[in-house]
């Protein structure tokens, strides 16, 4: 291990101690907001302190093993064991040594954040609206496969079943879930190759819809909201619900005069909730605008490996006649679609977190000469 490693990971050892500390404060517990800062910290410290004692431990096995090499004289199979026991702790090593400077890159600080994630149909009318649910699915089925909640704000739905608009809310358990760093790279256009149902002759056609994941703000304190600044509507509800949805105001729909940000939610029988559930979604995408305009006027971010997050840019293709998705950022080609369409998606998201490490880690390596 590097000695700049090792010394960082000396430094998070010591942090470790001090964050368990002031977890176990009961002033510290009475503060919600600085609890689960703390604790959102304490998660990604531990994980890096719990790679460091697994290295530890490795390079312990590893001079055991070449120790018993040594001795093992004529001994034809202790020499086996011992030669497969030192390859084995080598090619971990090697491993570990990767993770853990991965995991000591800089990190998004939005990434331990809930997730709004919103859908719509694009070029390709009812079709597109079909291909939006059928992604609605995907989502959903891989948030179910983290252990994550699932809770539908709006939904505008198509004739077919489909929808022509969609907003969940995603939320894991705990900071470690890193709901919203799992699916920040969801952002952009998504292609679909398939034959509709709609179509009598058989052929293939091409959909589109965008996506949008949007980091939750903790605390209203994140987005400073004038509420002179809003124009708050109210409408009857549609779609699924029973006779209650149509025959009260109970949606609401809230404009950011300013900006022009628009946001809605109707899926709760209760005004009140809907109203605040729909304050939370303009907070998020005020928030998102001010990142992304930030980013412009500093020139700080270029397209990278894993792309902007642009939602114009067309980053995947998921092609059913031959069951393979391709997403374009990072060349990545899988031929299992029927699996990724049923939330699946581990294999998607490992790559482009992995990406976006490698292509950090050759800019940190450049940038130190080493």
């Amino acid at each position: 291990m590097p000695p700049s490693l090792a010394a960082s990971i000396d430094r998070l050892g010591h942090r470790l101690q001090e964050l368990d500390a002031a977890l176990a404060d009961p002033t510290v517990a009475a503060d919600n907001r600085r609890y689960r800062a703390l604790s959102r910290e304490h998660a990604e410290v531990s994980h890096v302190c719990g790679l460091a004692r697994r290295h530890d431990q490795r390079q312990r096995d590893l001079a055991t093993a070449r120790e018993l090499l040594r001795d093992a004289g004529d001994d034809a199979e202790l020499r086996a064991m011992a030669e497969d026991e030192v390859n084995e702790a080598e090619a971990e090593l090697a491993r570990l040594d990767t993770e853990l400077q991965t995991a000591l890159l800089p990190k998004d600080p939005d990434d331990s954040r809930n997730a709004f994630l919103e859908i719509r149909a694009g070029t390709g009318g009812e079709e597109s609206a079909l291909f939006a649910g059928d992604l609605a699915r995907m989502y959903t089925r891989y948030a179910e496969r983290q252990g994550w909640r699932c809770e539908v704000l709006s939904a505008n739905p198509s004739d077919l079943g489909g929808y022509k608009e969609l907003v969940l809310r995603l939320e894991g358990d705990s900071p470690a879930a890193n709901v919203y760093g799992k699916l920040k790279f969801e952002s952009g256009g998504h292609r679909v190759q398939r034959v509709p149902a709609t179509e009598s002759q058989g052929r293939i056609h091409t959909s589109a819809c965008t996506v949008a994941v949007l980091p939750e703000p903790d605390e209203a304190e994140d987005v400073q909201i004038n509420p002179a600044d809003l124009r708050i509507d109210t409408f009857r509800a549609s779609g699924a619900g029973g006779q209650h949805i149509n025959k009260t105001d109970s949606a609401v729909r809230i404009t950011h005069l300013p900006t022009g940000i628009v946001a809605e939610c109707q899926d709760d029988r209760s005004q009140h909730r809907n109203k605040a559930k729909a304050l939370a979604v303009l907070a998020a995408r005020i928030r998102d605008q001010e990142r992304i305009a930030r980013q412009t006027r500093e020139a700080a971010t270029r397209k990278s490996l894993v792309g902007t997050g642009d939602r114009s840019d067309r980053i995947r293709t998921y092609n059913f006649p031959q069951g393979r998705l391709t997403d374009h950022r990072i060349n990545l080609t899988l031929y299992k679609l029927g699996l990724i369409m049923d939330g699946e998606l581990d294999d998607v998201v490992a790559a482009l977190i992995g990406a976006q490490a490698a292509e950090q880690l050759a800019e940190l390596e450049a940038a130190t000469g080493v």
